[in-house]
């Protein structure tokens, strides 16, 4: 426990610092060891990993390990949100913006902003909502 707890805050710190590579590198440390299962942090980790992803892939490094990555992520998160929608909706949301933002559907990008946003208010996660306002 404590390595996977040791590479799960080493991944949330980069991901904040912009450590994009770092950040890749721990998320990956960390999903090989909280496996597939359904636990809270193992899907955080998912979530982080897939907005570095979508980071990476904005810079144009490590192109097709991003969209993989995006892939999982949003496949993860829909797993989550099956299963407790007022905790991962609005990550959800948030990773499908950022895929559309990527791929310039500016306008569906917005409605998937928008239901973050909301979604994330609903629950009370203020600091994903302004997560999802700072990426809007």
């Amino acid at each position: 426990k404590p390595r996977e707890a040791f590479f799960h805050h080493s991944a949330i710190r980069c991901y904040w610092s912009g450590h994009t590579e770092r950040c890749r590198y721990f998320s990956q440390k960390s999903m090989n060891l909280t496996g597939q299962g359904g636990q809270p942090t193992a899907y955080i980790v998912k979530f982080l990993f897939g907005l570095n992803c979508l980071d990476l892939l904005r810079n144009n490094k490590q192109v097709n390990k991003s969209r993989e990555g995006i892939r999982v992520a949003i496949a993860a998160m829909e797993d989550a949100a099956t299963n407790s929608e007022w905790n991962f909706m609005n990550k959800l949301r948030l990773l499908e913006a950022e895929q559309l933002t990527l791929t310039r559907d500016h306008w569906r990008a917005i409605n998937k902003y928008d239901a973050s946003i909301e979604s994330a208010k609903k629950a009370g996660f203020i600091h994903e909502q302004g997560l999802a306002c700072e990426k809007a």
